[in-house]
Order: C-alpha cells, then sequence, then structure tokens
C-alpha cells in the first residue's frame, strides 16, 4: 500500500488541495484509503474532476492481481518530456507567473533553465511533462501557449512547445555545486530541530503490527514525507489514521510491519526508522543563500524518493515568496546532486541585486519567507 498512498499523496500536493485527515488499511492485496481534503486557497471553483482523474490515473489497475504473468509487457511507459520556451522581456514575478499557469494546467516540471539578456530579456526553457498526456496535440500546444500569453501581455513574445529528444539532452544539464556550497546545505545537523518530533513505538497493543505513534507541527507535505520515508525504508503500513491537526499539532497513528510480514522487534531497526522518519519530517527540505562571485545564489534541496521522484510544488512555492519579496530572478536551474547515502534535488536561483532590496542585508529574511512558504507556515 506504500506505493499507492506515495503516488496519491503526491497527486494531492501537486494539485493545491490540503489533506486535513485520513484513514487507510489494506488487507495485503485491496486497499482503502480515504482523505478529507479542501483546497489551499479555499476556492469553491476547484477542478474536483480533473483531481479524481489524477488520483484515478495513479492506482494501479484492479485487474494487475490477476495477469501478474504479463507484467513485464504492460509497464506503463514514463510520461513524454517536452520542452517549452518563452522567450520575452523580464519584469518582476514573471517566473512565477508562467509557473501558476503550468501547473494550473496540470504541467509538471522536471527541469528548467531560466536565463535574462543584458537588454532585459528572459528565455525560459521549461522541460515539463503533461498529467493529461495531450501535449503532443496541436489543441493543446494551442491552448497553453494562449494561457501563458494572456498572462505575459505586452510582456510576450513567443512560445514553442517541441518533443525534447536526445538532442536537447545537452540542455538538461545541471552545473556542480561548489563544494562549499554542498557542504553547507547537505552536511549540516538536523538532530536538535528533529526532538521536535515526538516517536513511540508500542509492540504490545497488536498481535501483529507495531504501532508508531507520531506527534509534531502540522506542516505541508507531512502526510508525503512520512509515506516517502516508510516506503524507502521497506516499512509497510498496514493501518492508519491522519487526525486533523490541533492547535497547530498533528497525531498520527501508524501500524506497520517489516518486509517479512511481521512486527518490528529489532531495536536497531527501530531506532534507524525513527530517527529517519523524525529527520525526514522536521527538516524535509534545506534552504540556504550563498556567494556565487559577487552575486547571491539561493539553494534549494529535497530528497529524491527510490522511484526517482522528486517532491512537488517546490519551485512553484519558491517562487512564490520570492515574488512577495519583490525579488528578481536573473537565472534558474533544476538538477540532481548525489551524496553519500541519498540522491537530491536542487533547485539554484541567481537572485538580482536591487538598491531597494539589498540582498546581503536580507539573506535571513529570504530563507524565512522561503523556508515558510514551503513548509505552509
Amino acid at each position: 500500500m506504500n506505493q499507492v498512498s506515495v503516488q496519491l499523496s503526491v497527486e494531492s500536493s501537486s494539485s493545491s488541495v490540503s489533506i486535513t485527515k485520513a484513514d487507510f488499511s489494506t488487507d495485503g492485496r485491496w486497499c482503502y484509503i480515504v482523505f478529507w481534503v479542501s483546497p489551499d486557497n479555499g476556492s469553491s471553483r476547484f477542478d474536483w474532476e480533473s483531481l479524481k482523474n489524477r488520483l484515478l490515473s495513479a492506482c494501479p489497475s484492479c485487474l494487475g492481481s490477476y495477469y501478474s504473468s504479463l507484467q513485464s509487457s504492460n509497464v506503463s511507459k514514463p510520461p513524454s518530456l517536452y520542452l517549452l520556451k518563452l522567450f520575452c522581456r523580464d519584469r518582476k514575478g514573471l517566473l512565477h507567473d508562467v509557473t501558476k499557469v503550468l501547473t494550473e494546467l496540470e504541467f509538471t516540471i522536471q527541469r528548467v533553465k531560466v536565463t535574462t539578456t543584458p537588454d532585459g530579456r528572459v528565455l525560459d526553457m521549461f522541460f515539463i511533462t503533461d498529467a493529461m498526456d495531450l501535449l503532443h496535440t496541436k489543441q493543446r500546444q494551442t491552448k497553453t501557449c494562449d494561457h501563458l500569453t494572456a498572462v505575459l501581455g505586452e510582456h510576450g513574445v513567443s512560445c514553442e512547445i517541441e518533443l525534447a529528444g536526445p538532442e536537447l539532452e545537452s540542455l538538461q544539464r545541471f552545473s556542480s555545486l561548489p563544494p562549499e556550497a554542498a557542504d553547507e546545505l547537505f552536511g549540516s545537523d538536523v538532530s536538535s530541530i528533529s526532538d521536535k518530533v515526538i516517536l513511540t513505538v508500542d509492540n504490545h497493543l497488536s498481535p501483529a503490527h507495531t504501532l508508531v505513534h507520531i506527534n509534531c507541527i502540522d506542516q505541508k507535505g507531512l502526510f508525503y514525507d512520512i509515506l516517502r520515508t516508510s516506503k524507502d525504508c521497506n516499512v509497510h503500513i498496514a493501518y492508519g489514521r491522519f487526525s486533523s491537526k490541533v492547535k497547530g499539532y498533528r497525531n498520527l497513528d501508524l501500524f506497520v510491519r517489516g518486509t517479512d510480514g511481521k512486527k518490528i522487534a529489532d531495536p536497531k531497526h527501530q531506532e534507524n526508522f525513527c530517527s529517519r522518519l523524525k529527520e525526514e519530517i522536521s527538516c524535509p527540505l534545506r534552504v540556504i543563500i550563498v556567494n556565487r562571485g559577487p552575486d547571491s545564489e539561493l539553494l534549494v534541496a529535497n530528497p529524491v524518493e527510490l522511484s526517482g521522484k522528486g517532491r512537488p510544488r517546490v519551485f512553484y512555492d519558491v517562487t512564490l515568496a520570492l515574488k512577495s519579496l519583490g525579488i528578481c530572478i536573473f537565472s534558474a536551474e533544476i538538477g540532481r546532486h548525489s551524496t553519500l547515502d541519498r540522491q537530491w534535488e536542487v533547485y539554484r536561483f541567481l537572485l538580482e541585486e536591487r538598491r531597494e532590496f539589498p540582498l546581503d542585508r536580507a539573506r535571513n529574511q529570504i530563507v524565512d519567507r522561503v523556508t515558510k512558504t514551503l513548509m505552509g507556515w
């Protein structure tokens, strides 16, 4: 059930809805999942039908167990990757406005290259996948460019969409992080803040499962982080309850088993799982600002799932935070960085210096605003 639950939580996170509470269980063959959700913006015009279709597409076929022998021939193909190129005049908040349109149209941004020319123009190259799988059609491409042109207004110059073939591989390359920046980004000790997460393990309440009780501050992506970590640690959730928040805190109960289908009785296994869970809940993202020559660069990193997928809506939230501060982005990149024990998705934003907002004096403010936006605080 972990894989299904993680995928459903990803779809919910990327669709601008918050999971207020949840119940989920499995008998080893079928799983039953109930989410109570509400739109993040409280709008009554939310596209529930679109969310329903995305959730259905994330669920495995009910016939899969009957045709497991044909699994190899029925493996779903990864979504096609497209390159969207925008060339227009630059302005404050432009990158977030484009990102918002792409998100609303159900595109997922896989990679991005943003560059600003000396004459004040910007070339945005988005490598995207389409949740509707219709971007190969002329109608879908035209609709996408029309929506972007409407947002860009007089700033819009050109909009092109093409299938990203092997010849475009060089455009997706990610410039390596300087060693000092990588050490600061990934070498920080999160043990002090992980103490804010309270985990209790009980092997006596259930005859067949280990109960893990979690009490922590509510935050965006909490459900996703718990399920992602459980899946990555090969801990199977048989039943779980995600309660409504009380005074900003959440309580969760997870009845789990190991890969052998038994309780997690080994103290070392318990300790490793709880330690990893505390770390991922308390610090699911890393946010810092470093010097890049005479300029300031914002770095945001999140762990990549073992399946290779990154965290949803990070680019959207970061550009929203920077827009709210009136900070312009000179260039932006999304790439992967590997450390000894895991792979990370890294977002790099080269920030423009402005007289009215000196970056060297506002670094803490920028990091704080970006972090709070990402965490939903």
